[in-house]
């Protein structure tokens, strides 16, 4: 073919692939063309080389693979290639090969322009590659990009700390420079500094998009202050923001993390057009909070009308039956996942499925389920197994999870406290004092527990034994109060899970007595009107004696208790908790 054949051929290429055609609904299409391309020899055509490429980068096609191949045999990339085969890297969580790339593209004398510079610096916040991104940075300042909106808010993404002061010096704020800025502290945990920047935004007289309210609501669910949530809501309503897609979905998130599982259902009730993702999000939050007969109905009701469950929907519905000690229903449920849904279990349905037998006493069962996971265990597994040995009494079993999960995560106590309750139950006090010199060798040392109490817009935090509140000594003389009244009430401590260190039967009652949600408990008998639940959100594992303890309390002083501990959520009423005492 000579060059005037391959000129016209390669003009006719262009002129079509420049229609106005759907070529992604065909993904065959693109490797077509790639073939002629290659048979013509106008590969290395810039706009059809291009065009090409944005075919196998389409979002509909993300043929990473082949966008590659055809890149890596371009004599001379265009800057929109570059463009192209960065941006495709980064929405494939290449990260590492997208900055390679600009690495190289900067090499071969190419100058990136306001559509680089974002991807680049989103692979290196994905990365956590600082130095790599104030490179970047450095680089768009350097040939004028300083103040290009969009590389300033990808910038504002990046890691937090950083970003927060290039979002202090921007002369103008864009909406989209916010929302980064908010969901920067989000992502990062910085949950107060997320609202009071949504709070400011406020102030400034903008009016949130749908990505800010959803940081803002993310924010509230993890502080589980209900009163923001609450207001965000509010304001939603106020303003016409819709529920039916994921704002409703996350509305339904939060009020179920704020402990509120009443409101969380009155907003599923109310979308009109519910999607999968509002059923996911209600059939999760009852049961986090124990409700597994509700739970089970909202699933088969939307099983019913035809919507079709997804792996989140069955880890809400599994965890639902573990909280209840339905093993039957459990066993069924996770069988009709693999067999009806085809939906392959990851390591948190197994989790799920592993705590159903434990709770239950299916012991062996839950060991050779698993033994015969397709993935590694990980530590919330091996401490269902453990947790259920030391419930039903089986020794052998509890030191084989022990030694699993010791290996899997030295440093966690809580499998040394329950091993050497197991061994002090069993009359095995060498092996009791072995796992004390364990403790030390490694220096492993008990998480100290916090507990925090939402109470006119500001949350309280207590740890066990805390005195610096200012209503400190308001809250020891109700806890003398709560002291007396448990011993008027017949409670006798518990004092198995007391950490090993602290002997004498005395001072493991002294202990438990200052745990940090008994300090909240306190507070809020003091504070909050009697028809007011109180709710707290503590960050380990309630014991055993407390969870006791605020059982009679709910009875002594007529209050609604409501806890959200690490693994679920506790309702205390009338002197009976939600979780039935399978727990």
């Amino acid at each position: 073919m000579n060059a005037m054949q391959n000129l016209a051929q390669s003009s006719s290429l262009n002129s079509f692939l420049s229609q106005d055609r759907n070529f992604t609904q065909f993904p065959q299409t693109p490797h077509q063309f790639h073939a002629l391309y290659l048979k013509s020899g106008t590969l290395n055509h810039p706009s059809l080389s291009s065009r090409l490429l944005s075919l196998y980068t389409d979002p509909k096609i993300n043929d990473l693979k082949s966008a590659l191949s055809l890149f890596d045999a371009l004599q001379q990339p265009s800057l929109l290639s570059w463009n192209l085969i960065i941006k495709c890297c980064v929405q494939n969580h290449r990260s590492n090969d997208a900055v390679a790339l600009f690495r190289r593209m900067v090499l071969h004398g190419v100058v990136p322009d306001g559509f680089t510079l974002p991807c680049v610096i989103k692979g290196c916040a994905r990365l956590v590659a600082v130095h790599e991104g104030k490179q970047v940075h450095g680089l768009g300042l350097k040939i004028g990009f300083g103040s290009d909106k969009f590389v300033q808010s990808s910038l504002v993404s990046m890691k937090v700390h950083l970003a927060n002061q290039l979002f202090s010096q921007m002369p103008v704020r864009s909406l989209i420079s916010w929302n980064s800025m908010i969901a920067g502290f989000e992502l990062n945990g910085r949950y107060f500094e997320a609202l009071e920047l949504f709070d400011a935004l406020l102030k400034e007289g903008l009016m949130p998009s749908n990505v800010t309210i959803l940081s803002a609501l993310s924010a509230v669910s993890s502080l589980a202050v209900l009163s923001n949530g609450r207001w965000i809501h509010s304001f939603m309503v106020k303003h016409g923001f819709e529920l039916d897609g994921v704002l409703g979905t996350s509305l339904i998130a939060m009020y179920s993390k704020c402990g509120s599982i009443e409101s969380a259902m009155k907003v599923f009730e109310a979308i009109a057009n519910k999607k999968l993702g509002h059923w996911t999000a209600i059939i999760v939050g009852l049961g986090m909070h124990g409700l597994a007969d509700q739970s089970l109905e909202l699933f088969q009701r939307m099983r019913r009308i035809g919507m079709k469950p997804h792996d989140i929907t069955f880890i809400g519905v599994l965890n639902a039956c573990s909280h209840a000690g339905l093993v039957d229903d459990g066993s069924r449920i996770f069988h009709m996942m693999i067999d009806d849904y085809k939906i392959k279990p990851t390591v948190e349905h197994y989790g799920c499925y592993v705590d159903i037998l434990c709770r239950a006493g299916h012991l062996e069962q839950a060991k050779m389920i698993i033994e015969s996971m397709p993935m590694r265990p990980n530590k919330v597994i091996w401490m269902s197994l453990l947790g259920g040995s030391r419930n039903h009494g089986n020794l052998e079993i509890g030191e084989y999870a022990a030694h699993n999960l010791i290996e899997a995560d030295p440093d966690f106590t809580g499998c040394y406290t329950v091993l050497s309750n197991m061994y002090a139950a069993a009359g095995k006090w060498d092996k009791v004092s072995q796992v004390r010199e364990m403790m030390k060798k490694r220096r492993v040392s008990k998480d100290v527990g916090c507990s925090f109490i939402e109470h006119r817009g500001q949350l309280h935090r207590f740890i066990v034994g805390d005195r610096s509140h200012p209503q400190s000594e308001d809250i020891y003389a109700k806890l003398k109060e709560m002291r007396e009244k448990l011993k008027q009430a017949g409670h006798v401590p518990d004092t198995s899970q007391v950490l090993l260190n602290i002997e004498g039967e005395r001072e493991k009652e002294s202990e438990l007595e200052n745990h940090s949600e008994r300090l909240a408990i306190s507070f809020g008998l003091i504070n909050m009107e009697g028809t007011t639940p109180i709710r707290i959100i503590k960050n380990l594992r309630v014991c055993n004696d407390c969870h006791e303890v605020t059982k009679l309390l709910s009875v002594i002083y007529h209050r609604e208790i409501v806890v959200r501990d690490n693994s679920r959520f506790h309702h205390f009423k009338n002197g009976s908790c939600s979780c039935n005492d399978f727990w």
